[in-house]
């Protein structure tokens, strides 16, 4: 088995894949696919996405500074994919997708109804970094389905809601839990 050097490039797969929603009001609502995103901070609660100046997203989030981040399920494939490739300049997404504008607990942007989670975020910094800016956002608030809420343990229950990622330029389901954190140290039961 041998190496071969490639130019560097963004290898980092699988990648969450998200439908951001951003604007202060229906006339403007509009949602933008997104797959650079993820975590950077747990307390406070901050994650960051990345988007391109020339999207029409663009201006409403630096304006309005807020953003909702709607995770994405198997049902909603075709609505993602589409969200990333049409631009809100020309389509209202959401009714183009038939998807339900819903009204979140704390930031001006819609949530996507349909969406399992939707995380309500505010603006703290926009970083510069070439052909995207980076948003990093404070998680102010979380909905969450609760058909997903585990009774017992009021655990979000990921994998019934059939979450997909993005890689390599293709949309993909995730497969079965292979051990929960920890279990590499955890003693065994007798």
């Amino acid at each position: 088995m041998g190496k071969i050097s490639w130019k560097p490039g963004t290898m980092l797969y699988p990648l969450p894949v998200v439908m951001v929603t951003v604007g202060e009001e229906p006339a403007e609502y509009n949602i933008i696919t997104i797959a650079w995103t993820g975590t950077v901070c747990s307390d406070p609660p901050m994650l960051y996405i990345s988007v391109r100046p020339n999207r029409h997203s663009y201006a409403i989030l630096k304006r309005s500074g807020e953003f909702v981040v709607n995770l994405t399920t198997r049902k909603l494939a075709f609505a993602t994919d589409w969200a990333g490739v049409k631009s809100g300049k020309d389509y209202k997404k959401f009714s183009e997708l038939k998807l339900t504008p819903g009204k979140a607990d704390i930031v001006k942007a819609p949530i996507i109804v349909e969406s399992p989670i939707n995380i309500e975020c505010k603006v703290v910094s926009v970083t510069p970094l070439g052909t995207h800016d980076m948003f990093i956002g404070e998680v102010v608030n979380v909905m969450a389905e609760d058909a997903y809420i585990d009774k017992e343990s009021g655990a979000f229950t990921l994998a019934a809601a059939d979450p997909i990622c993005y890689s390599h330029g293709q949309y993909h389901t995730l497969g079965p839990s292979l051990g929960k954190f920890g279990f590499s140290v955890a003693k065994k039961k007798k």
